[in-house]
């Protein structure tokens, strides 16, 4: 499904995805591989704008677990950059099945 050429190529673009979005979509327009963690990181960046604001309103119990969550999407951005370094195609835990970018 995904070309083993596009993967070498575009690994670096694949990484950036979970730092900045944005970029492999402009910079990569034709590969399939950037795209697709593209929209992995796009999903992430959208969890964690939804859990900041929400967690953020919530007084004491929010503030509480604010830190953990933010851990955890960290955690995510990490196992994401793993896998486009070494060219898989892996869903992230949790939110990776959503796809916002087509």
């Amino acid at each position: 499904m995904y070309d083993s050429t596009d993967i070498q190529s575009n690994k670096g673009m694949a990484i950036l995805a979970y730092i900045l979005f944005f970029i492999p979509l402009i910079a990569a327009k034709e590969s399939k591989f950037a795209w697709y963690h593209a929209n992995q990181g796009l999903t992430l960046f959208l969890a964690w704008v939804i859990v900041n604001v929400v967690l953020g309103i919530i007084p004491f119990i929010g503030w509480i677990l604010q830190p953990i969550a933010n851990l955890a999407l960290v955690i995510l951005a990490v196992l994401g950059i793993v896998a486009a370094a070494q060219g898989q195609v892996k869903p992230l835990p949790f939110i990776g099945s959503y796809t916002l970018l087509k």
